[in-house]
C-alpha cells in the first residue's frame, strides 16, 4: 500500500500490472469536490501516457458529490462533462449504495454515467484482489 500513497502523492502513475503490460486501477474518491479534481486529472494524465489502461472509480461519502447533476469544480466546469470525456475512454464510475443510504440520497441526483456497487470499500478491497493497484488522489 505504500507504493500506492506514492503514486498518488506523486500524481504519477507506472505502466505495469497483472493483464500483460495493461494498468488496471483504482481509484478511490471520498474527500469532495477538490479530492474529485485532482483524482480526475490524474487520470486524465494516466490516459494519456497509457490509453490502454483499465480505471475504476470507487466513489463513497463525500466523495460522490462530484456525480451530482450540475456540480462543477472551483472554474465553473462541470465534472459531468470531464466524467463522459472518461467514459469514452472506458473509465468506470462507481458509486457506493451505503453512502445513497446514509445520506439519504437517490439515483435520479446522479448523472447518467455513473454506476453503483453495494459498498464502496468492499469493491476496492474486490478489486485489488483481482490486480488493480490502488491509488487515493
Amino acid at each position: 500500500m505504500a507504493g500506492a500513497s506514492l503514486l498518488a502523492a506523486g500524481g504519477c502513475a507506472s505502466t505495469g500490472g497483472p493483464a500483460g503490460g495493461e494498468d488496471v486501477v483504482v481509484y478511490h474518491l471520498s474527500e469532495g469536490l477538490p479530492q474529485a479534481s485532482n483524482g480526475l486529472r490524474n487520470i486524465g494524465n494516466h490516459l494519456e501516457v497509457n490509453p490502454k489502461a483499465r480505471i475504476v472509480v470507487v466513489a463513497h461519502a463525500q466523495g460522490v458529490d462530484y456525480l451530482f447533476k450540475g456540480a462543477r469544480d472551483k472554474n465553473g466546469n462541470k465534472f459531468e462533462d470531464i466524467v463522459e470525456r472518461l467514459k469514452m475512454q472506458g473509465v468506470q464510475f462507481d458509486v457506493c449504495e451505503i453512502t445513497l443510504r446514509n445520506r439519504k440520497l437517490s439515483k435520479d441526483q446522479f448523472i447518467s454515467d455513473a454506476t453503483y456497487v453495494p459498498s464502496g470499500v468492499a469493491e476496492i478491497s474486490k478489486l485489488q484482489h483481482q490486480g488493480y493497484s490502488y491509488i487515493k488522489p
